[in-house]
């Protein structure tokens, strides 16, 4: 299976053997990049490809040296279970994300 992330203009998307997988949907403020929907289509479920998406993202993001609100449940449930992420949201932003 080859699966690439492919970086647009608001938003990453995730492509499996050239089919269209799912998407993260982004908006860039000037503090901040806004993650604020992850969705996988149904053909893809089940094969950790949301994880791996937004594994992708974060580490643009950081790559970038910007910081992230995550709006979107899964990116935040994310950021949660992979607290290596955590720095990524800025520090007096995380109470209002639960992190």
């Amino acid at each position: 299976m080859s699966v690439e992330i492919k970086a647009g203009e608001d938003r990453y998307d995730i492509v499996v053997d050239g089919k269209s997988a799912g998407f993260l949907e982004t908006r860039t403020r000037p503090d901040a990049i806004l993650f604020l929907h992850t969705e996988i289509s149904d053909d893809f479920a089940g094969q950790g490809l949301a994880g791996k998406l937004v594994t992708a993202a974060l580490d643009d993001v950081r790559s970038q040296g910007r910081s992230v609100l995550p709006y979107c449940p899964y990116v935040r449930s994310f950021i949660a279970k992979h607290r290596e992420y955590e720095d990524l949201v800025p520090e007096d932003k995380r109470a209002e994300f639960e992190l």
